[in-house]
């Protein structure tokens, strides 16, 4: 349950990135508001899944987790440019947390 929990977690890792990018220094309402709950709702989960996985398994996992979508969310949507070099270095981040999972 611990890693599900971790995973939905660096899910909404990526939500409250992407929502603090458009708060437009907080000035927005709606943003803001996403970002909050998904802060805490991804702060928690973290917390959570940190009772049983080991601290920097866990913090990897979602930090690697929210930074994949994030990056993949941004290209995805013609924010960020696609490149070979930042494909393969996503899917690196990716093989790193299956590896972090699989010795677990």
């Amino acid at each position: 349950m611990a890693w599900i929990v971790l995973v939905v977690s660096g899910v909404l890792e990526a939500v409250w990135a992407t929502a603090l990018g458009r708060t437009e220094g907080f000035t927005r309402l709606v943003p803001s508001l996403v970002f909050a709950v998904a802060l805490l709702a991804s702060m928690a989960g973290l917390a959570y899944a940190m009772r049983s996985l080991p601290v920097g398994t866990s913090y990897a996992v979602w930090v690697g987790i929210g930074a994949v979508l994030t990056v993949v969310y941004a290209m995805a949507t013609g924010a960020e440019p696609v490149t070979l070099w930042k494909v393969l270095f996503l899917v690196m981040i990716v093989g790193g947390v299956v590896g972090l999972k699989a010795v677990h």
